[in-house]
């Protein structure tokens, strides 16, 4: 992997770090507008990171979408860059450091760490990456304040010969790869993947890894070339065939034995539960959104099926998942499509809300600017 731009220990020593940066704010439903804003100071324990990468998440553009969360805020979790000022107490970081951030880590010791169901724990709900406002991750800024808690257990530190962009995929894919492991996949097990962005491509990849046959499904036919470039096939062009039809046909009419509907939204539910064989189970992992649908429950009880949800990361597979990104077996920076600037973010935020047939990864990069000089 080619390594992008980076600034010596020494050299960023002797930078002054400014008052204010610029920053993509949020403001309540779909209306997001690049400001100038204070650079957060950090205390004891934390540290603040210069952003280089920030990939572009469904959650936030979710949030954006509907105005979910209160405002202002600054959104982006998917972050990686250099670390300029350490506050005291910090013994495993220093100045000049390129990392990824997560923006969430569990305390270990409540009910539901216990029961290993991380996302529910009431410290993994408190987000612990900003850029000022109410910490929401501030990827999209210049600088970002991580706290005491996350320099802890969630800093990564990166090797010189992995990219920026490839350190940004380390949170997006520890969240497939919490879904895969929860699925017990079995050797040769048929396994459909509704949905070729991003996600449903780490998914996919995942899974077979994992061992699976896995069949991939989409509306844009770009998308499932780009599958095929992961050695992901068969493929099913969801705009001109029934991926249903398609998986029974491939199964002796059983159906899959695993579907991950990587699609947001209610309306392909019931695809995906038709999908799975009797027995089969059913992932559904981007239904991040409050709300009702009709199932026939007789495909729950008698044909057996199992519902499945999958959220967020798992701080057990941490390590495995870092693993796994910079040693550079899968190449995931592969998956980015458009690059931005920071001065583009509202533009970035648009495309990835409306992508295109042939958009894949987003990504917005305030580290366009640093790397000029």
């Amino acid at each position: 992997m080619m390594q992008t731009a980076t600034q010596t220990e020494s050299s960023v020593r002797r930078q002054i770090l400014p008052k204010v940066m610029r920053a993509a704010v949020y403001h309540g439903r779909q209306d997001v507008r690049l400001e100038t804003v204070t650079v957060p100071e950090i205390g004891h324990g934390e540290i603040l990171v210069r952003v280089h990468t920030c990939g572009i998440c469904g959650t936030d553009l979710k949030k954006i979408a509907t105005g979910s969360h209160s405002a202002p805020r600054i959104f982006g979790h998917e972050t990686s860059g250099q670390i300029v000022a350490a506050g005291e107490g910090v013994e495993n970081f220093r100045i000049g450091d390129r990392v990824m951030v997560f923006h969430h880590i569990p305390c270990r010791e409540c009910y539901y760490c216990r029961h290993k169901v991380f996302a529910q724990c009431p410290v993994y709900k408190k987000v612990g990456a900003t850029a000022g406002f109410e910490p929401s991750g501030g990827g999209f800024a210049q600088y970002v304040r991580v706290m005491d808690w996350i320099v802890r257990d969630g800093v990564v530190k990166l090797p010189d010969n992995v990219s920026y962009e490839q350190a940004s995929f380390i949170e997006p894919v520890n969240t497939c790869m919490k879904g895969i492991e929860a699925l017990d996949i079995r050797s040769g097990e048929t396994l459909l993947v509704i949905g070729q962005g991003p996600i449903g491509l780490i998914l996919a990849i995942l899974a077979k890894r994992a061992g699976a046959k896995v069949v991939t499904s989409d509306l844009h036919p770009q998308r499932l070339k780009i599958s095929e470039t992961y050695g992901l096939k068969p493929n099913v062009n969801a705009a001109s065939e029934d991926p249903v039809k398609v998986v029974r046909d491939l199964t002796d009419g059983r159906g899959a034995d695993t579907v991950i509907l990587a699609v947001a939204g209610n309306n392909l539910i019931r695809t995906a539960i038709d999908a799975a064989r009797p027995g089969g189970k059913i992932m559904l992992f981007a239904q991040t959104q409050r709300g009702e649908v009709s199932i026939d429950p007789a495909s729950i009880c008698v044909d057996e099926k199992m519902l499945l949800g999958s959220y967020s990361a798992s701080v057990d597979l941490q390590e495995e998942n870092v693993r796994l990104v910079l040693g550079g077996e899968i190449d995931f920076a592969r998956l980015i499509t458009h690059r931005f600037s920071l001065e583009q973010a509202v533009e970035a935020l648009e495309r990835a809300a409306h992508p295109a047939a042939d958009s894949m990864k987003i990504v917005i990069q305030p580290g366009m600017e640093w790397e000029k000089v």
